[in-house]
Protein backbone atom coordinates (compact mmCIF):
# COMPACT_ATOMS: atom_id res chain seq x y z
CA UNK A 1 0.00 0.00 0.00
CA UNK A 2 2.89 2.29 0.73
CA UNK A 3 4.18 1.74 -2.79
CA UNK A 4 0.75 2.64 -4.26
CA UNK A 5 0.56 5.89 -2.30
CA UNK A 6 4.09 6.72 -3.27
CA UNK A 7 3.25 6.23 -6.95
CA UNK A 8 0.16 8.40 -6.69
CA UNK A 9 2.17 11.09 -4.92
CA UNK A 10 4.93 10.91 -7.60
CA UNK A 11 2.35 11.19 -10.40
CA UNK A 12 0.73 14.15 -8.63
CA UNK A 13 4.09 15.96 -8.29
CA UNK A 14 4.90 15.16 -11.94
CA UNK A 15 1.58 16.64 -13.08
CA UNK A 16 2.19 19.77 -11.02
CA UNK A 17 5.64 20.20 -12.55
CA UNK A 18 4.29 19.57 -16.05
CA UNK A 19 1.52 22.11 -15.46
CA UNK A 20 4.03 24.67 -14.23
CA UNK A 21 6.23 24.14 -17.26
CA UNK A 22 3.46 24.07 -19.88
CA UNK A 23 1.05 26.38 -18.10
CA UNK A 24 -0.24 29.79 -19.17
CA UNK A 25 2.78 32.11 -19.59
CA UNK A 26 0.67 35.13 -18.58
CA UNK A 27 -0.52 33.48 -15.37
CA UNK A 28 0.61 35.42 -12.37
CA UNK A 29 1.39 38.54 -14.42
CA UNK A 30 -0.56 41.67 -13.76
CA UNK A 31 -3.18 42.38 -16.42
CA UNK A 32 -3.00 45.99 -17.59
CA UNK A 33 -5.94 47.84 -19.08
CA UNK A 34 -4.63 49.55 -22.25
CA UNK A 35 -6.97 52.52 -21.93
CA UNK A 36 -5.96 53.08 -18.33
CA UNK A 37 -2.32 52.96 -19.39
CA UNK A 38 -2.87 55.57 -22.12
CA UNK A 39 -4.89 57.83 -19.81
CA UNK A 40 -2.30 57.63 -17.06
CA UNK A 41 0.66 58.26 -19.35
CA UNK A 42 1.48 61.97 -19.60
CA UNK A 43 4.60 61.62 -21.82
CA UNK A 44 2.62 59.80 -24.52
CA UNK A 45 0.09 62.60 -24.52
CA UNK A 46 2.89 65.16 -24.81
CA UNK A 47 4.44 63.20 -27.67
CA UNK A 48 1.10 63.03 -29.43
CA UNK A 49 0.57 66.76 -29.05
CA UNK A 50 4.14 67.40 -30.26
CA UNK A 51 3.41 65.29 -33.35
CA UNK A 52 0.21 67.22 -33.95
CA UNK A 53 2.08 70.52 -33.65
CA UNK A 54 4.76 69.26 -36.06
CA UNK A 55 2.09 68.26 -38.57
CA UNK A 56 0.35 71.61 -38.19
CA UNK A 57 3.59 73.57 -38.66
CA UNK A 58 4.82 71.51 -41.63
CA UNK A 59 4.35 73.34 -44.91
CA UNK A 60 1.33 72.01 -46.74
CA UNK A 61 2.01 69.99 -49.84
CA UNK A 62 0.36 71.79 -52.72
CA UNK A 63 -2.10 69.66 -54.62
CA UNK A 64 -1.15 68.64 -58.12
CA UNK A 65 -2.39 71.26 -60.55
CA UNK A 66 -5.46 70.39 -62.55
CA UNK A 67 -4.49 70.92 -66.16
CA UNK A 68 -6.79 71.69 -69.06
CA UNK A 69 -6.75 69.63 -72.24
CA UNK A 70 -4.38 71.98 -74.08
CA UNK A 71 -2.10 72.10 -71.03
CA UNK A 72 -1.97 68.28 -70.86
CA UNK A 73 -1.08 68.22 -74.57
CA UNK A 74 1.61 70.83 -73.94
CA UNK A 75 2.99 68.62 -71.14
CA UNK A 76 3.33 65.73 -73.61
CA UNK A 77 5.07 68.01 -76.12
CA UNK A 78 7.37 69.39 -73.42
CA UNK A 79 8.37 65.88 -72.32
CA UNK A 80 9.13 64.95 -75.93
CA UNK A 81 11.34 68.03 -76.35
CA UNK A 82 13.14 67.32 -73.06
CA UNK A 83 13.79 63.75 -74.22
CA UNK A 84 15.49 65.08 -77.38
CA UNK A 85 17.73 67.83 -76.01
CA UNK A 86 18.37 70.23 -73.16
CA UNK A 87 16.03 73.18 -72.70
CA UNK A 88 15.87 76.06 -70.27
CA UNK A 89 12.51 76.81 -68.67
CA UNK A 90 12.11 79.95 -70.80
CA UNK A 91 13.39 78.22 -73.93
CA UNK A 92 10.92 75.37 -73.52
CA UNK A 93 7.99 77.73 -72.90
CA UNK A 94 9.01 79.68 -76.00
CA UNK A 95 9.30 76.50 -78.08
CA UNK A 96 5.83 75.41 -77.00
CA UNK A 97 4.17 78.80 -77.47
CA UNK A 98 5.67 80.24 -80.64
CA UNK A 99 3.76 79.84 -83.88
CA UNK A 100 6.97 78.45 -85.40
CA UNK A 101 7.02 75.93 -82.52
CA UNK A 102 3.95 74.16 -81.18
CA UNK A 103 1.64 77.17 -81.11
CA UNK A 104 0.21 76.68 -77.60
CA UNK A 105 -1.02 79.73 -75.73
CA UNK A 106 1.82 81.10 -73.59
CA UNK A 107 -0.25 80.56 -70.41
CA UNK A 108 -0.84 76.89 -71.36
CA UNK A 109 2.84 76.39 -72.19
CA UNK A 110 3.87 77.99 -68.89
CA UNK A 111 1.41 75.88 -66.87
CA UNK A 112 2.62 72.73 -68.64
CA UNK A 113 6.31 73.44 -68.05
CA UNK A 114 5.74 74.45 -64.43
CA UNK A 115 3.83 71.22 -63.76
CA UNK A 116 6.91 69.17 -64.66
CA UNK A 117 9.69 68.25 -62.24
CA UNK A 118 12.71 69.32 -64.28
CA UNK A 119 16.30 69.71 -63.09
CA UNK A 120 17.19 72.88 -65.02
CA UNK A 121 20.85 72.61 -64.03
CA UNK A 122 20.97 69.18 -65.62
CA UNK A 123 19.30 70.59 -68.72
CA UNK A 124 21.94 73.35 -68.87
CA UNK A 125 24.69 70.73 -68.70
CA UNK A 126 23.06 68.81 -71.60
CA UNK A 127 22.86 71.98 -73.68
CA UNK A 128 26.46 72.89 -72.85
CA UNK A 129 27.68 69.45 -73.94
CA UNK A 130 25.74 69.80 -77.21
CA UNK A 131 27.40 73.15 -77.93
CA UNK A 132 30.85 71.76 -77.14
CA UNK A 133 30.21 68.77 -79.42
CA UNK A 134 29.53 71.19 -82.31
CA UNK A 135 32.37 73.68 -81.72
CA UNK A 136 34.81 75.01 -79.19
CA UNK A 137 33.74 77.58 -76.61
CA UNK A 138 35.56 79.39 -73.88
CA UNK A 139 33.99 79.13 -70.44
CA UNK A 140 32.67 82.70 -70.56
CA UNK A 141 31.54 82.32 -74.19
CA UNK A 142 29.56 79.19 -73.39
CA UNK A 143 27.98 80.78 -70.32
CA UNK A 144 27.00 83.77 -72.46
CA UNK A 145 25.49 81.53 -75.15
CA UNK A 146 23.53 79.50 -72.59
CA UNK A 147 22.23 82.54 -70.70
CA UNK A 148 21.64 84.95 -73.57
CA UNK A 149 18.09 86.03 -74.36
CA UNK A 150 18.88 85.28 -78.00
CA UNK A 151 20.48 81.97 -76.99
CA UNK A 152 19.23 79.24 -74.68
CA UNK A 153 17.83 81.57 -71.98
CA UNK A 154 19.13 79.71 -68.93
CA UNK A 155 19.69 81.75 -65.79
CA UNK A 156 23.29 82.86 -65.32
CA UNK A 157 23.74 80.34 -62.47
CA UNK A 158 22.30 77.49 -64.54
CA UNK A 159 24.54 78.45 -67.48
CA UNK A 160 27.63 78.53 -65.26
CA UNK A 161 26.71 75.14 -63.80
CA UNK A 162 26.21 73.69 -67.28
CA UNK A 163 29.50 75.06 -68.59
CA UNK A 164 31.38 73.68 -65.58
CA UNK A 165 29.72 70.26 -65.85
CA UNK A 166 30.50 70.09 -69.58
CA UNK A 167 34.18 70.83 -68.91
CA UNK A 168 34.39 74.28 -70.49
CA UNK A 169 35.54 75.96 -67.27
Amino acid sequence: MKKGCLWIFAIFIGLLLLGAILGDPDEGEEQIDAEALIDASEPATDAESDAEVAEASAPPVPPAPILTGPQRNAVRSAKAYLDMQGFSREGLIEQLSLDAGEGYARADATAAVDSLDVDWNRQAARSARSYLDMMGFSCSGLIEQLSSSSGEQYTRDQAAYGAQQAGAC
